[in-house]
């Protein structure tokens, strides 16, 4: 049995798609109700670990979908509940969506490399890591233009290798369907064509005048960003800016380039093509 968490939104939503009437999957979700007809559901509250040991009866696979989106010592917890119950529940291997090697400047990359390295310390569990790259939706969001027609955000002459989300949720299915083949592997998945503003304002007909991180902070901090949520944004804007975002993997990364093409057995999507189409 394969159980996919995290299946309410974003990446998980668009994984559950790809399973969607295949035989041997769960849902885990803290809302089971809500799961899409047609696809069985538990209640998987990472919060709550009594809820685990239910949820992953029987399960062979775990593909844990990184419970982000709060502080770090919040999604630890979460990660290490969900590693601890997969040992005792038997589960043989767990695979997990990551954050790209070159991504470790950013400030939500602590919680990534603490579950990586729980994850490699277990005793029973196989593994595999799937070290994501930054959305290309990501950057089409923070690199927005304006009203006036104007993309502002502080992204300098730097560039990020953005990847469509899509292709990461597309890269996840074949692994979990198939874990014995990745046993032990971490994977870069990150574009291959690094995108800076400039290209972003073109695909768009917008017009690129980077601003400064302080001008960004003023701004998010007026917005309805959360607390944690404001030193997320602006050391992504800072890392991309300053060049560590740009490459496959990053220096010294186990990965490489091509790892996304050679899951998906086929090119990975424009990173423009998609920002493109989400305006």
């Amino acid at each position: 049995m394969l159980l996919v968490t995290g299946v309410n939104g974003g990446l998980g939503a668009l994984v559950l798609a790809h399973l969607a009437g295949r035989e041997g999957v769960v849902a885990g979700s803290r809302t089971p109700a809500k799961v899409p007809a047609g696809t069985p559901a538990r209640l998987v509250d990472f919060d709550r670990p009594d809820t685990l040991a239910e949820a992953f009866d029987g399960v062979r696979t775990l593909l844990l979908i990184s419970a982000g989106a709060a502080e770090d010592d919040v999604v630890i917890a979460r990660h290490g509940a969900a590693i601890e119950a997969a040992e005792r529940a038997g589960v043989e291997h767990v695979v997990y969506t990551s954050l790209s090697g070159d991504g470790d400047h950013l400030p939500y990359a602590l919680a990534h490399r603490w579950t990586e390295r729980r994850l490699r310390s277990s005793a029973t569990l196989s593994w595999t890591v799937l070290r994501n790259g930054l959305y290309a939706e990501l950057l089409g969001a923070i690199a927005a233009p304006g009203p006036d027609g104007v993309i502002t955000a502080p992204l300098g002459d730097g560039k990020l290798a953005a990847v469509a989300r899509a292709d990461l949720a597309e890269a996840a299915v074949r692994v979990a369907l198939e874990p014995g083949t990745h046993r032990g592997r971490t994977y870069e998945l990150v574009g291959e064509r690094a995108l800076g503003g400039a290209e972003v304002a073109a695909a768009l007909g917008a017009e690129y005048r980077p601003g400064r991180l302080a001008d960004a902070r003023t701004a998010l901090v007026a917005s309805d960003a959360r607390d944690f949520q404001v030193p997320m944004v602006l050391g992504t804007y800072s890392a991309i800016a300053h060049g560590f975002l740009a490459g496959p993997g990053g220096p010294g990364g186990p990965g490489g380039p091509g790892d996304l093409a050679a899951l998906l057995g086929r090119e990975p999507r424009p990173a423009l093509e998609v920002i493109a189409a989400g305006r």
